[in-house]
């Protein structure tokens, strides 16, 4: 059963959560980055998949195959290029379906 949790991005921009515990995954290279992603999320181990918001952009086509399935949840964090609002837009996407409303900007 899943458990764990992984982090995914640039090196510079996850570095830190190792010091947490967390398992984390440098990917420098853009054009790796969706096998790295397919194996990590491929694998038992990870309940939870933060992933830097630049590269939850290029691995778009394989987090498809996860968007249903309860785990591992795939959350977008800001890296250390800056946020996007790609988290924060998902976010209010969920909280609006789940109570039909957006309660978080109230738009």
């Amino acid at each position: 059963m899943a458990k764990n949790i992984a982090v995914i991005g640039d090196s510079e921009s996850i570095k830190g959560f190792a010091a947490i515990g967390m398992d984390i995954y440098p990917c420098d290279d853009n054009e790796n980055a969706p096998h790295l992603f397919r194996k990590i999320a491929d694998g038992d181990n990870y309940a939870v998949i933060f992933i830097t918001e630049e590269m939850f952009g290029l691995v778009k086509k394989e987090r498809k195959r996860y968007e249903e399935r309860l785990i591992p949840a795939v959350i977008p964090i800001p890296g250390v290029k800056g946020n996007t609002g790609i988290g924060i837009k998902r976010l209010s996407s969920f909280v609006e379906k789940a109570v039909g409303s957006d309660i978080i900007f109230n738009d």
